[in-house]
């Protein structure tokens, strides 16, 4: 597994996620969709050796990203997009990934939590619970990205435990994920995360 930074970065083998920092604030959905698409052509031209042109992003018809260009049928993708930051991750087998903001004064979404998450998150020290919070919430979205549904299953009726700082599990499900943590500027703090499937 590897995270990485720039555009002009090779990963040498999958998974990896490259992480890539821009000065851009998308104001709706239509921005965020095409600052994603964007980066992630220049990400996996590099990667794969070829022009941006060669590289084609579709959806499925749930909306998933598939990549339909260079090596369609043997790699997995997909992407996030917060606070400026653009997470584009290649696997070879279903992948998800997400970056969700640090936000030290948001309320819990306790209704869109599993009980065994809101006892752990319940039972740590408040300085540390947004951070926490934010890990979790960007390993359930991961999940279901690489599931394939989104929040079509709800985010309540699965449990994700944070075993360390750079690792979590889904209850119940044979898969491990991995965390990264970054600071956007100085100013904002993202939580990463990222999940590798079986085909089954």
């Amino acid at each position: 597994m590897h995270w990485l930074r720039s555009i002009a970065a090779t990963a040498p083998s999958y998974p990896a996620v490259w992480l890539i920092e821009t000065q851009q604030r998308p104001r709706n959905l239509v921005e965020r969709s095409r600052l994603r698409r964007e980066t992630a052509q220049a990400v996996l031209a590099q990667q794969l050796g070829c022009p941006d042109g060669e590289v084609v992003i579709s959806h499925d018809p749930a909306g998933q990203p598939r990549l339909a260009g260079p090596h369609a049928s043997a790699l997995h993708i997909s992407l996030a997009t917060r606070a400026g930051v653009v997470a584009v991750a290649l696997a070879r087998r279903p992948v998800g990934v997400d970056l969700e903001l640090v936000d030290p004064d948001g309320p819990l979404p306790r209704e869109a939590l599993h009980a065994d998450e809101l006892r752990t998150l319940d039972a740590i020290e408040a300085v540390t619970r947004p951070l926490a919070f934010a890990r979790l919430w960007a390993a359930k979205e991961a999940y279901v990205k690489a599931l394939g549904t989104g929040f079509a299953r709800p985010p309540e009726s699965f449990a994700v435990s944070l075993l360390a700082p750079d690792r979590f599990r889904i209850d119940g499900v044979a898969a491990e994920g991995m965390l990264h943590t970054i600071e956007n500027g100085g100013q904002e703090i993202l939580a990463a995360a990222m999940i590798v499937l079986d085909e089954a």
